[in-house]
């Protein structure tokens, strides 16, 4: 599988690729940062590394251009660490966020399970419930005359949630469907993504759909 690195640190760039080459994914980059959107997208990556200090714009202006023609992949990783950051990130679309420094094998067991999500997104039917349509290969959800698109995240979510409608999913069985194992992944960031899927439900009409269960989780 093919990754793209946004990164303008030099050395750093060049262990991180040497270590991911080595886990034998193919790694691609650019050093033209005032196209660097551009290039990433041609590079057509199954998975995008994505730093926020940046030259010319940083890391959030180009995951939001990104999220306006792709639902590939991001995981921001950044010296930045501040709860404000990751929130940001997160509705802006990035799928995970990695504070520098980071242990490259924890950073690689990130990679390896937002990769296997997106394996398993791509092999979902076609869901429906009390009238919500999910067109999983589209990533789109539709209600009434209306429709809207998800990301991977949401997705997956809303996915989860419709195969056991009726039944409460608890939080960290979740966490467990998406990340594959909790231990790599924060309660805030599940809590972001539900929320940004809600929104985007009333969007189109599905109000009250998703219902928090205090202490034991979700459900439709």
């Amino acid at each position: 599988m093919t990754l793209f690195i946004v990164e303008d640190d030099f050395e750093l760039r060049k262990e991180l690729i040497s270590f991911l080459e080595n886990c034998s994914y193919d790694c691609k980059t650019s050093n033209d940062f005032t196209n660097i959107v551009k290039d990433a997208l041609e590079a057509e990556p199954d998975l995008i590394l994505l730093d926020i200090n940046l030259p010319y714009f940083d890391g959030y202006h180009i995951c939001r251009e990104i999220r306006k023609v792709s639902d590939v992949p991001i995981i921001i990783v950044t010296s930045r660490n501040t709860d404000m950051d990751e929130l940001m990130s997160m509705n802006l679309g990035a799928d995970d966020f990695v504070t520098k420094p980071y242990n490259t094998q924890i950073l690689l067991a990130r990679i390896n399970a937002i990769l296997k999500r997106a394996e398993k997104v791509g092999d979902v039917s076609d869901l429906k419930y009390n009238g919500l349509t999910v067109y999983t290969t589209k990533s789109m959800a539709a209600f009434g005359d209306k429709s809207v698109d998800l990301t991977k995240n949401e997705l997956r979510i809303l996915s989860v949630f419709i195969k056991n409608q009726g039944m409460i999913v608890s939080r960290n069985d979740l966490m467990d469907e998406l990340w594959q194992s909790d231990e790599f992944v924060d309660d805030n960031t599940l809590t972001v993504n539900v929320n940004r899927l809600r929104k985007k439900l009333e969007q189109i009409g599905a109000v009250n759909f998703i219902q928090t269960r205090r202490g034991q989780g979700y459900i439709l």
